[in-house]
């Protein structure tokens, strides 16, 4: 963020415009000068700085996304209505804002399909648009109601364009010791004491006779009842209950 060309602009020489000159250039814009375009645009690459600041870090070419922000800003000149009682700033950050994240969502590494996309930006078309008029955050409901979708998949197509997180991504740093966020990441399905565990009752069950295994696997693996099992092996129910308490009970014992 300390570089001072970007994109072949010495950001270091970039104009600073008053209040007044920017009106005043808006005004000669609005009415098709070409020059006042470009002073204009000139004028407001300070404004394009300071937002890229915000998506640094993000792995994207800096310059690449300072261009993406240049076309966000040239589509808020474009649209900008002198009639609006509001300042141009304010109606072109979340225009070149909105153009960054696009531009890095279409990028993204994870594939979304267009359909997802889309319904997505029209999402958040909304939500910017209610913000600008109504000076608050669009409700879940409301958006799915104007979209005529489910508030399912307004919250679907959201998460599915997050940017994704790297495990290996620093979640806590003192001094020299990072904390990753797969540090963070809790497994209550493979812990050590559940994999030896495991170990110990494949190791059990190789000792049990050919019908004491068939009867625990088809109990305990395969989720079948007494009757079922007995059915199934031509036995009785109460055979079936004996041999699965002798199994048990066998496995009990290597395992202590």
């Amino acid at each position: 963020m300390n570089k001072v060309e970007i994109s072949g602009v010495n950001t270091a020489k970039l104009p600073l415009l008053s209040a007044e000159e920017k009106n005043l250039l808006m005004q000669k814009v609005k009415q098709g000068d070409e020059q006042a375009r470009q002073e204009f645009i000139n004028g407001n690459l300070r404004l394009v700085l300071s937002i890229i600041k915000r998506f640094n870090g993000k792995g994207e070419n800096l310059d690449d996304i300072f261009q993406v922000g240049c076309v966000g800003l040239i589509k808020a000149i474009d649209n900008f209505d002198l009639n609006q009682n509001v300042q141009f700033s304010t109606y072109a950050v979340p225009m070149i804002i909105g153009e960054i994240r696009r531009y890095l969502r279409d990028n993204n590494s994870i594939r979304v399909s267009r359909s997802i996309r889309d319904l997505a930006y029209r999402v958040l078309s909304i939500k910017e648009r209610i913000a600008k008029e109504e000076q608050r955050d669009a409700t879940i409901e409301e958006i799915a109601k104007e979209l005529e979708v489910g508030k399912e998949e307004v919250i679907m197509s959201l998460d599915a364009i997050q940017e994704p997180v790297s495990l290996q991504e620093p979640a806590y740093s003192e001094n020299t010791e990072n904390i990753c966020i797969m540090d963070q990441v809790s497994d209550k399905k493979n812990t050590d004491e559940l994999w030896a565990q495991n170990i110990t009752i494949a190791e059990a069950m190789k000792r049990l006779n050919e019908k004491e295994k068939m009867i625990i696997n088809k109990r305990f693996f395969e989720g079948r009842t007494q009757m079922e099992v007995a059915e199934e092996i031509g036995i009785s129910q109460a055979q079936v209950s004996r041999l699965e308490r002798t199994a048990i009970g066998h496995i009990r014992r290597i395992y202590k």
